[in-house]
């Protein structure tokens, strides 16, 4: 648990942060947020969350600056002594009237948290995850569906799904019944050494280990295609992996108490999840 938050630009005790009653993230979920993962005290990708942040707040009429929340990020870190932690980032438009109206919050709130990371063991990337068809549904027509929004609302129940029976993960269709995402990741499928995986039109959030699959692929000499994918496709696919920037990339090994493919995580799964931890050890080395 991080002992040293950053709040509206200032480090202090996490027991002295405090935020407005009338903040409007807190009243009306207007704000947006950001996980993620550092590697011994460096965040892998930091400029690209900070960038998927920064542009989703213009979408949402609050301005906030990257070089700020850059130093922000890595001042909270060192301020805990982390080295392998979970970061997370969350700005609000901030304060106004009780009454809702954007037009009265004056200054974005920016709160910073930092904490140990302890990954999954070998044993469950090894094994994979089981998840479930969730009956919540992804709005592909929702400006919402793009922002990594304070909405979460819809992810935590889907995730709530999933443990009820016994998952780790819940798969979600959209309104079309075209898959879309998991409650918390994106995901692929793997069919005769091809790679798919819903478009952005299908109502997903653009995730950004999702970005750096889909640049890797190229490299390791796969062919990639993002598109629609039906309900009934699943049943059918050879391999599935699950990606966010927490657990990297997740054999997803299980829908619905059936097996994916041979039940077990597949090799070209095996070769993107091997890439991605060489990709990670040589750009964390780098900033060192």
């Amino acid at each position: 648990m991080s002992e040293i938050v950053y709040l509206n630009g200032s480090l202090i005790p996490r027991s002295q942060a405090r935020i407005s009653v009338l903040d409007y993230g807190f009243l009306y979920g207007f704000g947006l947020f950001e996980t993620m993962r550092a590697y011994k005290g460096q965040v892998f990708r930091l400029d690209s969350h900070l960038s998927r942040l920064v542009c989703a707040a213009e979408v949402l009429e609050f301005p906030i600056k990257v070089t700020d929340l850059r130093d922000a990020v890595m001042a909270t870190i060192q301020a805990n002594q982390l080295g392998d932690a979970r970061i997370r980032i969350a700005v609000s438009i901030g304060e106004g009237s009780m009454v809702p109206d954007p037009g009265t919050c004056k200054q974005p709130t920016v709160l910073i948290l930092a904490g140990d990371y302890h990954p999954y063991p070998e044993q469950i990337y090894q094994q994979g995850f089981r998840a479930v068809i969730s009956s919540i549904r992804r709005n592909s027509q929702s400006p919402l569906s793009r922002l990594k929004s304070a909405n979460y609302l819809e992810n935590i129940l889907a995730r709530q799904e999933a443990r009820a029976a016994g998952a780790n993960e819940a798969l979600c269709l959209n309104e079309k019944g075209l898959l879309a995402e998991a409650s918390m990741s994106n995901i692929f499928l793997v069919n005769d050494g091809m790679l798919r995986t819903p478009g952005k039109e299908n109502g997903i959030l653009p995730g950004i280990t999702r970005e750096v699959v889909l640049e890797m692929a190229p490299q390791l000499g796969i062919a990639t295609f993002e598109q629609d994918i039906r309900l009934e496709e699943l049943s059918h696919t050879q391999e599935a992996f699950l990606t966010n920037s927490l657990i990297e990339i997740m054999p997803l090994t299980e829908i619905d108490m059936k097996p994916v493919g041979s039940g077990r995580p597949g090799p070209v799964t095996q070769r993107f999840m091997a890439n991605y931890r060489k990709l990670v050890l040589a750009s964390t080395t780098s900033e060192q």
